[in-house]
């Protein structure tokens, strides 16, 4: 993996796996956290660079 992350994209319950949160909280709390979406169809997605980037200001 880069520094920083890469530019695969996770879906919701990935991230929500990760952060230790319900795949709802990470749908309902995305835009409060920082974290941009990217849309794909209807589906949200994200960076995980951007996820990244996220821990490392919050918890860095």
């Amino acid at each position: 993996m880069t520094q920083g992350g890469s530019y695969r994209l996770l879906t919701p319950a990935e991230v929500a796996d990760w952060l230790k949160v319900s795949e709802v909280t990470v749908k309902n709390k995305h835009r409060a956290w920082g974290l941009r979406p990217q849309k794909v169809g209807r589906l949200l997605r994200f960076r995980e660079r951007d996820v990244v980037a996220y821990l490392d200001g919050r918890h860095g």
